[in-house]
């Protein structure tokens, strides 16, 4: 007969958001334990950044969101900020350093950060359960019971911390929808966010030998816009620009990049019609960008060779909105596998906003990636994990 243990809370997720609200509950006085199927906590924390996790954004706002409800997330990013979470990274005399637009980053190693939950975790009374699976979640009298692999557990509060879809080689699953669903909560529809596109299959064999050029780019789609670098690769168009652009991106959509956002090339090449008049146009662009992609550009326009002395105003705007107005179509994206989010979620409808406690269900708590609340690339998804996890934390 399995083992029965009771606690105050049980949280299920030992990423980011389950870790720092059992930290938070823990403090309280609250009996605690966490529980996850890995081997080890903080998996996502572990590979972020490039090994050196991107923990927040100086610059971190409500704006920086998507949701449904896009005033859902006001209150617990205003409860705990990102200068909340910077002070906890100091204390611990965690070095780290801004990179652009914000984004903090260790200086040493993203397992720093997942140390300074551990200890914490350990120091306020949480328990951690690892490497044990969940195979049943219900509800009992005024509490829940979670049958695991390594036992029985009966909290008064459950904490929903299990992540989305994203990376699913890291055993990402859809576990939080589904006991989401099972307790009568709305689901809002899934999809990959923050990821590279693929190219469609009438671009696919000519445009990936750009493969590897990058530059800065001002890209839009559906009213979002981003000015940051994009890189052409074998499959489609990633970095950070087109990996923010993705998150509002749909199936057909246009996305639209000025690849020169900060010169006025029909001004260049009018400048070097007086300078230097036998010079071929694209020979003038293919010194301000980067060669190979005018020469693709070149060979998509199809247009006669042509000196720049023979080239009126009006044809030379034309050539330059081919730069400033590169539009492409991608054939898709590269979905979950590569994806740093997941779009949608939990229904923020039927969430309170500063306890993150289920209006359906007394007890049940939703934080971080599962629910409906998603942040832009740059640290902006830690600190809604953050944020969400120590406002549940509080409270449960």
């Amino acid at each position: 007969m399995s083992r029965t243990t009771k606690v105050d809370v049980m949280v299920l997720g030992a990423g980011a958001a389950g870790m720092i609200c059992a930290i938070e509950a823990a403090r309280r006085g609250r009996s605690v334990v966490i529980v996850d199927h890995a081997r080890a906590p903080g998996e996502k924390i572990r590979i972020s950044g490039g090994g050196r996790c991107n923990f927040t954004n100086l610059h971190c706002s409500p704006s920086n969101f998507l949701s449904a409800n896009p005033r859902f997330a006001i209150s617990a990013l205003k409860s705990f900020t990102q200068h909340d979470f910077i002070d906890r990274v100091k204390a611990r005399n965690i070095a780290f350093h801004e990179k652009a637009l914000g984004q903090l980053f260790c200086d040493g190693s993203a397992r720093q950060i997942i140390a300074m939950l551990t200890d914490d975790m350990t120091e306020a009374g949480a328990r951690l359960q690892l490497a044990t699976e969940i195979t049943d979640v219900s509800r009992i009298d005024e509490g829940f019971e979670v049958r695991t692999s390594g036992g029985v557990w009966q909290s008064d509060r459950l904490v929903i911390a299990t992540g989305g879809k994203s990376i699913p080689k890291m055993g990402a699953t859809g576990l939080g929808y589904d006991i989401a669903r099972q307790f009568g909560h709305e689901v809002t529809e899934t999809r990959a966010g923050l990821v590279p596109f693929t190219w469609a299959s009438n671009m696919a064999e000519s445009w990936s030998g750009l493969s590897g050029v990058s530059l800065d780019v001002d890209a839009h789609c559906n009213g979002a816009r981003f000015k940051e670098a994009m890189l052409f690769t074998h499959r489609g168009l990633s970095g950070p620009a087109m990996l923010q652009v993705s998150s509002y991106w749909r199936e057909g959509d246009a996305v639209i990049a000025d690849l020169a956002p900060e010169q006025n090339l029909s001004d260049l090449l009018k400048s070097e019609r007086t300078n230097r008049p036998k010079s071929a146009p694209w020979t003038i662009l293919g010194e301000a960008l980067p060669k190979r992609l005018v020469q693709q550009l070149e060979r998509e326009a199809g247009i006669p060779a042509v000196r720049l002395a023979d080239m009126n105003n009006a044809a030379i705007e034309q050539m330059a909105a081919r730069f400033h107005e590169f539009r492409v179509v991608p054939g898709g994206t590269e979905g979950y596998r590569t994806a740093e989010v997941t779009l949608g979620g939990v229904d923020t409808a039927q969430l309170n906003q500063k306890t993150m406690e289920s209006r359906l269900v007394p007890g049940l708590h939703f934080i971080g990636e599962v629910m409906d609340v998603t942040g832009h690339l740059g640290g902006h998804n830690f600190q809604w994990a953050w944020s969400s996890g120590v406002a549940a934390g509080r409270h449960a």
